[in-house]
């Protein structure tokens, strides 16, 4: 998975709308405290208002405003509100068709790259943007691997893919 400049310059937008006291910052602001040219800021503002993370207001002292409770918004909502959903491989779903790959009954590394996928969204929804941005708190992952059996591996799999 690829963390897109989009991304990156979307996250930095909004840490600056939870950081700033009257909630209300204009997009030029933002762009230049967080070193995002000015016409991909515009484009940005225009697309976390669709995807109903921000709301544009107009006028002399408009700008953008959060639209969602930072401190229940996560980090993978966000992400994916931007980019799309998080996707480790094409296992669960061939980028062509949609459907999951046709080798993944057979396939030795489904199980790891499933497996990888939920983690990283697990990771990723284990912290908001309140946390990250005023707490300043960060996840870490503290649990452990073990190996086991195939068909362990493969429900294992199948469950990551139902959630």
């Amino acid at each position: 998975m690829d963390i897109s400049r989009k991304t990156d310059y979307a996250l930095r937008m909004l840490a600056e709308l939870v950081s700033n006291s009257t909630g209300v910052v204009s997009v030029r602001t933002a762009a230049r405290e967080n070193e995002v040219p000015y016409s991909f800021a515009r484009s940005i503002q225009h697309d976390l208002a669709l995807a109903g993370i921000v709301e544009n207001t107009r006028g002399a002292s408009g700008g953008m405003r959060l639209s969602v409770d930072p401190h229940k918004t996560t980090l993978l909502q966000l992400v994916e509100a931007v980019q799309g959903p998080v996707v480790v491989s094409a296992c669960l779903s061939l980028p062509a068709t949609g459907e999951p790959c046709p080798r993944r009954h057979n396939c030795p590394f489904n199980p790891v790259w499933c497996n990888a996928e939920r983690l990283l969204r697990l990771f990723l929804a284990s912290v908001t943007l309140y946390e990250l941005v005023v707490e300043r708190t960060s996840p870490l992952f503290e649990g452990s691997f073990r190996l086991v059996s195939e068909e362990e591996a493969r429900a294992a799999a199948k469950d990551a893919r139902e959630e």
